[in-house]
């Protein structure tokens, strides 16, 4: 994503459940609700959800961009990741797994180091402001 371009989210309540919501974001729709235990009807994923796999979405797009941009032989990379909040606070813990018989041990490093600079991690990792209106 370019630093100046704007995303916008329109989230509006269904009813379908008590926490049920439709969200559309950048011309695609998803229906989120919080699970049975928390009083929804677990029509779709819940925010936390949603935010563990932004992480993993940008780590893999981030390790194919950076492999496409060396030339580099990556077959499929694949993402596995957690999320809890320990003691007040929230541990993502990633696992990376990059595919491809003929990346040499160098490369796998460097893929992993990289999948370490996605940008949704690093906008996890640093400030962000959120103003309310």
């Amino acid at each position: 994503m370019s630093a100046d371009k704007t995303i916008t989210a329109h989230v509006v309540e269904t009813g379908a459940s008590d926490y049920a919501v439709s969200i559309d974001v950048s011309g695609h729709k998803i229906t989120g609700d919080e699970p049975q235990d928390a009083g929804g009807k677990d029509l779709g994923p819940a925010p936390y959800d949603l935010l563990t796999a932004a992480l993993g979405e940008c780590t893999a797009m981030t390790v194919r961009w950076y492999a496409l941009q060396q030339k580099w032989p990556l077959e499929r990379v694949e993402v596995n990741i957690t999320f809890q909040k320990i003691d007040k606070v929230g541990v993502f813990e990633k696992e990376v797994i990059v595919h491809g018989d003929k990346l040499t041990d160098e490369q796998r490093q460097k893929l992993i180091e990289i999948a370490a600079k996605c940008p949704v991690q690093r906008t996890l990792e640093g400030k962000v402001k959120i103003k309310t209106v």
